[in-house]
């Protein structure tokens, strides 16, 4: 087995969590490229994988379990599949304390990198859990500000300028100053991921209004401040290029034209990879002072406890955190 660890949160315990962490933690490929370690209740974990059929589950991998104790006057890990499918405090709460539990092996070095289970945002809530979601917990974990997000999958990398806000928000937030701090810091975190960027194989900023405003005629944006931002940042010595339409610069990125993509906003971005590979879209938060992937789909309470979830997005989460760690 190889020795690079990677934590893995078990996300809301009322989820698909808990099995697709047990699936992933018994995963022969897995094991093979790093170490993998499930961060989270002991009893809920081995309940999962016994829900598999995964013989022996605590014998061959109980040391890769990193024990969360439930909280105070909350219900038994037997109980938690009768409770599937539910928004509540308590697992909001187990699921922010797997993710503490993580940040701090990784702060430690006992963790070379964190992948993520999903979380439900109305039960951090219920929790008193003062963030909305993963990227903001890591943030504040680490005292990052505005951590970069990146999706990858077959070879296809896209940033975002803009994450959880309104589209009329997003496109208020598409500046000079925010693009070119974004174009900046997004070469950084390429450059500490091995990915090369060159003149010929650029980042590439797409384009925010339809054929990239078409010079003026859909919208100004492009004129005015996104093309000004590149083409300063070009000039600079920056590797970037752009805008390019919307419509076809992540199939060029897809092809090896483009190193990675600067989307300008979450569905514009989101649309693009997970029609390429919904299982193996993996976000990765960019610019801790460790690496965090994550499986993006969410909780799935509708099928949660009955033996229906498939493990390959948190599976890839694995294997890109153990070939990106840093």
């Amino acid at each position: 087995m190889a020795e690079k660890c990677i934590a893995v949160t078990m996300g809301d315990p009322l989820g698909v969590g808990p099995e697709i962490v047990a699936r992933t933690v018994a995963d022969p490929e897995v094991n093979r490229v790093c170490r993998p370690l499930a961060v989270g209740n002991r009893e809920i974990i081995v309940r999962a994988a016994a829900l598999w059929g995964i013989r022996r589950f605590e014998a061959r991998f109980g040391d890769n379990i990193i024990d969360v104790p439930l909280p105070a006057d909350v219900p038994q890990a037997a109980q938690m599949p009768g409770l599937a499918g539910t928004v509540n405090a308590f697992a909001g709460q187990m699921a922010f304390d797997s993710i503490v539990k993580a940040h701090e092996l990784c702060m430690s070095k006992e963790a070379a990198a964190v992948a993520t289970a999903p979380i439900n945002k109305e039960a951090l809530r219920a929790a008193a859990v003062p963030y909305i979601g993963h990227t903001e917990i890591f943030g504040a974990l680490t005292g990052t500000d505005d951590p970069l997000t990146m999706f990858e999958t077959d070879g296809l990398r896209v940033f975002f300028l803009t994450r959880h806000v309104s589209l009329r928000k997003a496109c208020d937030l598409v500046t000079g100053e925010r693009l070119r701090d974004y174009m900046e810091r997004s070469l950084k975190e390429l450059a500490k991921l091995g990915v090369t960027v060159t003149q010929e194989n650029p980042l590439a900023v797409a384009g925010l209004n339809p054929h990239s405003g078409e010079h003026g005629l859909f919208g100004t944006e492009e004129v005015e401040i996104i093309a000004p931002a590149v083409e300063k940042a070009a000039r600079d010595g920056l590797p970037v290029a752009g805008p390019v339409g919307a419509d076809s610069v992540f199939h060029m990125a897809h092809k090896g034209k483009f190193a990675a993509v600067l989307s300008l906003y979450h569905d514009q971005g989101h649309i693009a990879t997970k029609t390429l590979d919904f299982e193996r879209t993996i976000s990765l938060t960019l610019g801790l002072p460790y690496l965090r992937t994550s499986v993006d789909h969410g909780t799935a309470f509708d099928i949660a406890w009955q033996k229906k979830a498939s493990p390959v997005s948190m599976r890839e989460a694995v294997l890109l955190a153990a070939k990106y760690a840093f």
